[in-house]
């Protein structure tokens, strides 16, 4: 019995030093504005402010990530329209609604010729490669016919003075081995018209005009 009162008596020490201590720790803590909130109160406290802090850092990740794809998007949008526009200008040219400039050759037929001989050239032209067409001051488009008979020759309703010129843009390399290969257009041509004489020149840059006729369909639509 003695045994157990002095523990009992060992426990209740105990419990008063240690509740002294906590009113001293707090006493000494006061005015921190923590020291009136228990223990499970302190845990949510800590719980809460992790809790708000991933979501910051969520928040934080969210937006940079729409500041990143934004940026992308920009970029990507800048690139897609310079492509657009160069891909339409470049359209453009080849249809002639443009007026165009580069190298290519010059090809003068001085003499009386047939008019399917100056289409046969343009074709052959066409074949070799060559991006843009004119004949004098007149843009060649799909659908340019030479007409008329020899000496009062025509193109798009404008008539052809002689000698005539025909320009084309292109690899002149290319354009003026085509014309002048052995048994190549210029060759045929010679031979079967005697009285003309056909030189071709590797020209640095030539200027283009672009076509004085309507492209614009009359009837048909784009297919989208």
């Amino acid at each position: 019995m003695r045994l157990r009162r002095n523990q009992l008596t060992l426990t209740l020490v105990a419990l008063v030093l240690g509740l002294l201590v906590v009113v001293q720790i707090r006493s000494q803590n006061a005015g921190n504005g923590l020291d009136n909130l228990s223990a499970q109160e302190l845990t949510v406290l800590v719980a809460n402010l992790n809790t708000r802090n991933d979501e910051l850092r969520t928040e934080v990740a969210s937006l940079q990530r729409e500041a990143a794809d934004l940026a992308d998007k920009q970029s990507r949008g800048e690139i897609s329209l310079d492509q657009l526009t160069s891909d339409l200008a470049q359209i453009r040219a080849w249809a002639g609604v443009d007026a165009v400039t580069g190298p290519g050759i010059r090809v003068t037929i001085d003499g009386p010729i047939a008019a399917f001989a100056i289409d046969d050239l343009l074709n052959e032209l066409r074949n070799a490669g060559a991006e843009a067409l004119a004949l004098g001051d007149v843009r060649i488009v799909p659908g340019s016919a030479v007409a008329g008979p020899i000496g009062a020759l025509s193109v798009e309703n404008t008539a052809l003075s002689s000698p005539i010129e025909v320009s084309a843009i292109g690899n002149s390399e290319s354009l003026t081995g085509s014309l002048t290969r052995a048994g190549g257009i210029v060759a045929q041509l010679t031979a079967t018209f005697p009285d003309v004489q056909i030189t071709v020149i590797p020209v640095d840059k030539l200027d283009l005009p672009a076509s004085r006729r309507s492209l614009v369909p009359a009837h048909g639509r784009p297919r989208l």
